[in-house]
Order: C-alpha cells, then structure tokens, then sequence
C-alpha cells in the first residue's frame, strides 16, 4: 500500500514491475500471519516465508480493505450467476502469487461458488507462472485441489484451472490466437459464451493508456456477458502521489498507465469508452468508512496500534477499486459492497 522500498541498481523494467508481486504477496502474508485476514495458502507461494517480518499496521490494513473489496465484488457475481444456474469464467490478468481460486475452491469464501467456474485463468509474464507452477508442484496443499494438470514451459491446464504465460502489453492478437476456442482453436481455454469476469489487480498501471484500453475493448468485443473489477493507485498528482512515482523510478518502475485516468470519473470514463455501458468507482478510503462492516472494523482495530490515522487515509485515498459489466445491469443491485454505491468523490 506504501511507496516500496527503495533499490540503487538498475534493473530491466520489466523485471522489476514483475517483482512488485513480492511486495504484495509479503504484505498479503504480513496481514494473514496478524490475522487481519484468513488465508492458508500464501505461504506456500512466497519463498522463505518464515524469514520475513511482519509488515507496518498501515500496510496491513490496507491489504485487508483490497482484499475484502475485491472478494466482496467477485463472491457477489458468483452468487448471481450461480442463481441463474449459468457456468462462468474469471480471467486474473497479471496475477502473481494470487490465491483467490484456492480459497475459492476450498470454499473459504463461501459455499460452493466454486461449482459454478468452467474455468479460472491466470495471466502473467513466463518468470512469474514459472514459479508460481513450481510451488504448485512441490505443495499437496496446492496441487490436491487442481487434480490432474499438465504443464508445458510456464503453462499449466487442469480441468477448470489454468495458468497462463503471456505479456498482456501484446494482448489482442495473441489473446485471440491462443486462448479462444473456435474450430481452428478447439483446445483454447476460454468460450466467449459464458459470463466471464475479469481481475486486474495493479496491472494496467504499468501499461500505456493505449494498451490498456485495448485490452478492455478486447474483452468487451470479444465476451458476450464480460465483467471488470480493477484495483490501483490514481490521483498521484499531488506530493504522496509524486514520492510513489519517486520511490518506483528508483526501482527501475515506471507507471505508464496512471495519470491518463486520474479522478473516480475518469476511472468509470475508461470503461464506458472501451464499451462498458455502466461502471462504478470506489477509494480504498470510502469503502472502509462506508461499506466494511463496523465490527469488522471494530475486530482489526484491535489487532494492533495505529497511531497514523491520517496518513492511512491519505494512502488509502489513493487507491480504489472500480467495475464495470456488459449486457448484465441487473446484477447491479446485489453488487454493492453491502450498500449503496456511487461514484467516490472525497
């Protein structure tokens, strides 16, 4: 949630946008090993787990508000579809070290939503699928719940889910060609067919605005019923934003993506004019004062001490989750983070 830590040497850029999956997954353990949030599985996709300390009470709050957003929205058109007995697919593009299909599978989020998923896809560079297959190899824990699986290179299909090596900066062509079943494509992963929801966690702000939009426009040209949740930073115009972007150059990290879409309104603009009809936009800083459960917060203020208050707001009103659906407004109403939703203005 914090600008990372600071690096001297140079690195190629794209090895260091894909080490940004560190930060996350370290800080996903951090929150989880404090109990902020209920997950077994990160562990075993982050190395060396027991030689990391524990993360500041601000980068842990902040993971969990993330965390519970983005599974409130998913599990809710879960629900929906599954009410209407149709069969649907969720494509997490740049996903790292994720474990939401784990905790779906094994119901911790909920019943057996999982029942209803055709297909789990995740995209990311070679380096990064790479490891994530090596670690589902070596953990029972892992593999049990896929079942049989094949793996070629950094690529790996089971039944339902399927990890994906691909540089989505190159995205419609090799999208097509690769990943769409047709006749020419009978083993391609996806069937444009089905609702199909797709995750974009801290990924189109290390892409131009060109190939960002691209990539929606795909997805909403391409799927009869797409779905979209995205999740990063914006406004970063102001001194925080500019000590992030500071603190990333110095990675060798550059956001290409970030100050084409730099309000709420511009963030739902970009789905409407990718061919969304109806988006919503919310700051990490509103859904925790509106829509997290007041016991809940109650629950992690417990946890541990936070003395900078206004700096958590201010880090957490620079960050929202936004999304946008196609030919399906009447999932509007379940899809509310447990209220109502507008655009964030604060």
């Amino acid at each position: 949630m914090l600008p990372p830590r600071l690096h001297s040497r140079r690195r190629n850029p794209d090895e260091s946008i894909r080490q940004t999956d560190g930060d996350a997954s370290q800080a996903r353990l951090s929150a989880v090993r404090k109990r902020y949030l209920n997950d077994p599985f990160i562990a075993l996709l982050v190395p060396q787990p027991h030689l990391l300390p524990s993360r500041p009470p601000l980068i842990n709050i902040g993971t969990y508000i993330r965390s519970e957003a983005i599974d409130e929205l998913v599990v809710s058109w879960l629900q929906h579809n599954a009410a209407s007995g149709s069969k649907v697919q969720i494509v997490s593009l740049g996903a790292g070290s994720d474990t939401r299909f784990w905790r779906l599978a094994t119901g911790l989020l909920g019943g057996d939503l999982s029942r209803s998923i055709a297909r789990y896809l995740e995209l990311d560079f070679a380096e990064n699928t790479s490891t994530k297959i090596r670690a589902i190899q070596v953990n029972k824990e892992l593999n049990s719940v896929l079942g049989e699986a094949q793996i070629s290179g950094a690529s790996l299909v089971s039944d339902v889910y399927a990890i994906r090596d691909m540089d989505l900066r190159n995205s419609r062509h090799v999208l097509q060609d690769i990943l769409i079943k047709s006749d020419e494509q009978p083993l391609g992963l996806l069937d444009t067919s089905l609702p199909t929801l797709v995750l974009c966690e801290c990924v189109l702000c290390y892409m131009t605005q060109e190939q960002s939009d691209s990539l929606l426009k795909w997805f909403s040209d391409t799927f009869d019923q797409p779905a979209v949740i995205i999740y990063e930073m914006y406004g970063l115009n102001d001194s925080f934003g500019r000590v992030m972007k500071d603190n990333l150059r110095s990675r060798n990290v550059t956001l290409p993506g970030v100050d084409a879409y730099p309000t709420l309104d511009d963030q739902t603009r970009r789905y409407t004019n990718n061919g969304f009809p109806s988006a919503h936009a919310l700051s990490l800083k509103t859904i925790r004062s509106q829509y997290i459960d007041p016991k809940e917060l109650n629950r992690i203020s417990r946890i541990e001490m936070l003395d900078e208050l206004e700096e958590l707001e201010l880090v957490l009103h620079h960050y929202f989750v936004s999304w946008a659906f196609k030919n399906a407004t009447d999932i509007l109403r379940p899809w509310v983070l447990s209220r109502k939703v507008s655009t964030d203005s604060d």
